[in-house]
């Protein structure tokens, strides 16, 4: 189905036998100084995504393909340049780059792309695959002759980040269009625990196709291997030549922090390190009435709305949640909910990134608000949270008067299920 994020952000201003470690691309020995390479890195760095290890080869193992980039400006190496940038200089060129949700080069803001066009740096074609259902990506790459699809755009761990599902319609795609897939891995930058309720494939859309939990807890070359064996089958075929280029030093309890990766924001709401760890609970609001921040400094990081004052803070403050405290704070959002009105609300401050819990915190802001502010809180009317959260499951029992730990307990079953499941497509450890 379309991933089309438009109808619900836009609209409402409320708004394999090749597989990892055994695969040919995996194996092969980085060698330095090759056109192309851009090595450069931060002192101390101990942490290399799979695109700076064929940068350091000069592209070789991908030479002689037709290649088609789906990529966005985290798909950049260490030395700052862009992978399509350093595919050029290298003599690789792509003959198509595919531009997700915000753009190839980045500038749309949230269910927005940037068109077709010819990027002007390159020359190379951009097609907008935002929207795109499988079948017409497919369409793209025949036309664009692809043999070989490359992949690399950094997550940020969410099952509502539209990435990972623009990654799993492009493989769709180049099953039908019988090309191989490359991905080019990145670290989680919240770390490798999964946690939260499994989707409901009735609720399934653009912000979440297929069953996994909340905070998968897995990179996009651990997602794409569980996607080819677990879900491609049903849409048509796996892939046949799947490779994953794996990270070099990443291990599941690192956070971005922890990586000496610097942070290239991978949509315009999302510009630290700090948002990405916020998100899967805060990313909630944005089923509300409430504001999640959009047209603030601290988008997912400052919540509220017209009226609210200091008593959610001093309400939340009592509840001791792990890793967090929270500031009451006052700010006038210029795009989104309440353009250009004066909200009230809190601004979340991560005090131990490890201790945190994002999903129970979102709840916990969810519940406090429609206690302490009855008359403010509220759902959008299209009940686009249930679509976020995957179910109808929080909507109905925040409505019952639930509390945090009873709706955080109803999806332990979840979670335990998706943690088993997962174990085999796990990369790194």
């Amino acid at each position: 189905m379309p991933l089309n994020r438009r109808t619900f952000l836009g609209a409402t201003a409320l708004a394999t036998p090749l597989l990892t470690s055994g695969s040919q691309l995996a194996s092969a020995a980085p060698q330095a100084g090759t056109p192309g390479a851009d090595t450069s890195s931060a002192p101390g760095r101990t942490v290399r995504p799979g695109a700076d290890t064929l940068a350091a080869e000069g592209w070789k193992r991908l030479s002689g393909r037709r290649l088609g980039v789906l990529s966005n400006p985290t798909g950049v190496l260490a030395g700052g340049s862009h992978i399509v940038d350093s595919l050029v200089a290298a003599g690789v060129k792509p003959v198509a780059a595919f531009g997700p949700e915000h753009g190839f080069r980045g500038s749309a803001q949230a269910g927005g792309s940037e068109g077709d066009y010819d990027d002007p740096r390159t020359g190379i074609p951009v097609y907008d695959a935002y929207g795109a259902t499988a079948d017409e990506l497919a369409g793209m790459y025949r036309k664009a002759r692809v043999d070989t699809v490359v992949f690399d755009i950094a997550d940020v761990g969410s099952r509502f980040y539209t990435y990972i599902w623009s990654m799993y319609t492009g493989m769709v795609a180049a099953a039908k269009a019988g090309a191989e897939f490359v991905v080019l891995d990145r670290p989680n930058p919240i770390g490798g625990s999964a946690f939260g309720p499994t989707l409901d494939p009735a609720f399934s859309s653009g912000v979440g196709l297929k069953p996994i939990v909340l905070q998968h807890g897995m990179t996009a070359g651990e997602l794409a291997r569980l996607f080819n064996d677990e879900f491609l089958p049903e849409d048509g075929g796996k892939l046949e030549n799947l490779d994953v280029v794996e990270v070099e030093g990443w291990k599941r309890d690192r956070l971005f922090a922890e990586t000496n990766l610097v942070w290239t924001p991978p949509s315009p709401n999302m510009p630290t390190p700090n948002t990405a760890l916020a998100y899967p609970g805060t990313c909630l609001f944005e089923g509300t009435v409430f504001s999640e921040g959009r047209g603030t400094t601290n988008p997912f990081e400052i919540l509220g709305a017209p009226g609210v004052d200091w008593k959610w803070r001093e309400a939340l403050q009592e509840q001791n949640l792990p890793g967090v405290v929270f500031r009451e704070t006052y700010f006038v959002p210029t795009f989104g909910k309440f353009t250009d009105e004066q909200c009230g609300g809190v601004q979340i401050n991560i005090t131990d990134p490890q201790a945190f819990e994002p999903i129970r915190t979102g709840i916990a802001l969810i519940v406090t608000a429609k206690r302490v502010h009855p008359k403010l809180f509220g759902w959008r009317e299209d009940n686009f949270i249930d679509k976020l959260f995957g179910s109808d499951r929080l909507r109905t029992m925040v409505d019952a008067g639930a509390g945090v730990d009873e709706i955080v307990g109803s999806w332990s079953d979840d979670t335990a299920q998706f943690r088993r499941n997962r174990e085999k497509y796990l990369i790194y450890r």
